[in-house]
Order: C-alpha cells, then sequence, then structure tokens
C-alpha cells in the first residue's frame, strides 16, 4: 500500500487492528490512546499525517460510550492534523438497535450517534452487519455497508446438505436469512417471536417445516442469548435434528455464556468484531472467525477508489 495510508486503532479491538493491518502490509499507526487519572481520554498522534488518508478501527461495543468518546477525540485529532480524509471503520456499530421510536417520548439513539460522527469530522463510514441497513440514511456522508456473508458461507459449505436449512430468529432478520440461504440453495424457515421488553422474548412458533433438518440460526447481534436459546429449544422441539447458529456481533452480556453452554445449540459462530470474553473463550460452543481479510480489502479498496460492492457476493 502507498505511503498516504494510516490505519489508527482504538482500544475496543486492538488486536482486529494488528490483523487488519498485517493484511495490508503497514503497521498500525503510532498514537497514544489512554486515559488521564480523571477518567478524561488522552490522544496523542506520534506520526506526521499532513495529507494522509486516516482509517480509524474502533468497534463501539461496551462500554460503549467510552468507545465511542474515545473514536469523536481520535476524529478531531486527526482533523486538526490536517488528514486529507477519515473513515470510520466500525466493525460493531453500537446502539444500532435503537434506530427507531419504539414507545412514546424515547430517543433515537442511533441517530444521534451517527450526527456525532459526523460532526467530529469524518468523511466516510465502514460498517459491518448494521442491524438494519436504514440506518445508513443517517449519515449525510458515504457509507460502505459490509456483510458477513463471505465469513460464514465458507465455513457451512462443508456440513451443508439436503437436510440443511437456514432460519430467521424473527421476522426482521428474513432478508440476512434468506441471502444465506440463496447461498447454501436451500429452504428458509422462520421463527415467530413476542418481545415484552428488551432482552425478553417468547418465542411463539415456527414458520417453515423444519423436522429432520440441520437449522442454522443466522443473526446480527447476539446478546443475551434469550431470543437465541429459545429459538434453538422451539426448532428441536419441532423435529429439528441439530441446531447451530451465525450470529455476526458476539455482544453476549449478562448470563448469555450460560444460557450457551446449557443450551441445545450444536456451535455458535461469531466474527471478531468484538473481542470475546475469557468466558466466552473458554465455552466449547464459541467459534470466532476473523474478518480482518474482508475489512482489509474495503480499506484497500476504499483507499484506491476500487468497488466495494463485488465484496457483497
Amino acid at each position: 500500500m502507498g505511503h498516504d495510508l494510516v490505519v489508527f486503532s482504538g482500544k475496543s479491538n486492538p488486536q482486529l487492528a494488528e490483523e487488519i493491518c498485517k493484511h495490508l502490509d503497514i503497521r498500525v499507526g503510532d498514537a497514544i490512546v489512554e486515559k488521564f487519572s480523571d477518567g478524561e481520554t488522552r490522544v496523542e498522534l506520534n506520526e506526521n499525517i499532513r495529507g494522509k488518508d486516516v482509517f480509524i478501527i474502533q468497534s463501539t461495543s461496551a462500554p460503549a460510550n467510552d468507545n465511542i468518546m474515545e473514536s469523536l477525540i481520535m476524529i478531531d485529532a486527526c482533523r486538526r492534523a490536517s488528514a486529507k480524509r477519515i473513515t470510520m471503520v466500525c466493525p460493531y456499530f453500537g446502539y444500532a438497535r435503537q434506530e427507531r421510536k419504539s414507545a412514546p417520548r424515547t430517543p433515537i439513539s442511533a441517530k444521534l450517534v451517527s450526527d456525532l460522527f459526523t460532526v467530529a469530522g469524518i468523511d466516510r463510514m465502514l460498517v459491518l452487519e448494521l442491524h438494519t441497513s436504514a440506518i445508513q440514511g443517517f449519515f449525510n456522508i458515504p457509507v460502505d455497508h459490509l456483510f458477513a456473508k463471505p465469513i460464514f458461507g465458507p465455513y457451512f459449505q462443508n456440513v451443508a446438505s439436503d437436510k440443511f436449512i437456514v432460519v430467521s430468529p424473527d421476522a426482521g432478520g428474513t432478508e440476512r436469512a434468506r441471502a444465506i440461504a440463496k447461498y447454501y440453495n436451500c429452504g428458509l424457515a422462520i421463527v415467530d417471536k413476542r418481545r415484552d421488553k428488551p432482552n425478553e422474548s417468547a418465542v411463539m412458533h415456527i414458520i417453515g417445516d423444519v423436522e429432520g433438518k440441520d437449522c442454522l440460526i443466522v443473526d446480527d447481534i447476539c446478546d443475551t442469548a434469550g431470543s437465541l436459546c429459545k429459538a434453538a429449544d422451539a426448532l428441536i422441539s419441532k423435529g429439528a435434528e441439530s441446531v447451530s447458529a451465525a450470529i455476526t456481533h458476539p455482544v453476549l452480556s449478562g448470563p448469555a455464556i450460560q444460557r450457551i453452554a446449557e443450551s441445545s445449540i450444536r456451535e455458535l459462530v461469531v466474527t471478531d468484531s468484538i473481542p470475546l470474553s475469557a468466558e466466552a473463550v473458554a465455552c466449547g460452543k464459541i467459534t470466532q472467525l476473523s474478518v480482518a481479510s474482508l475489512l482489509s480489502k474495503a480499506i484497500r479498496r476504499i483507499h484506491t477508489a476500487g468497488s466495494i460492492s463485488s465484496l457483497f457476493v
């Protein structure tokens, strides 16, 4: 890559940034990103970026507020150092589930976070598997939205058979699941569920025939794993032979790991958009795949003004 490309990393996922830079054959940009004794974020860039194409890699996962603020300060530092262009690479975009008014007098927090990034001074946004594609419209700058299908697709290729079926855990994820089902040329089922309040759901029934099938649940986020485990139980109760899951972002908060370990899920495959905790790594059911290759290809094509759409195949 050219000398005018610089990749900086926030503190949320430095391992992923290192892997991305290995694919790009460059080093991670030299920057101090730490906290003052009072908890305020300190950022100092230790190299010249005047007139350069800068990419900041930071997932806004837990602690979301700290990681967002850290990102904003890094963006401001790059802008004031006269970077030619600043691209925010956000493998996991926090607050994405608050993308609409779900009840009276509630905020649209995803729009607020989008505005914060834009006002801070980014020129472009690169994200992976947004909760809903409509969030792209919250930005008044170009947004490159990548999908995890190129990561998950080959992994399950060897187990896909005539008994294989892709399952969406809710009606809202049907488009995502349909894309994977098309990749394998297999059937599609949908779990009909009712969510009474955040982090709680009740599975109602299964739309589609899963009897004797090897089911693959596809979703963007696994948070407390309540919905995922209930969906797996519902599929088994309807005669499914096995249930695996491909979830892009392993938020895995609260009792998630214990629920997964005790569930009927055979394997949960996730990406490294969010680092796994030690407890999650120790869980024998969780497999993590890297998105470094996919993101590095996108960064290279953005830098060289190449096409991103070919990565969607």
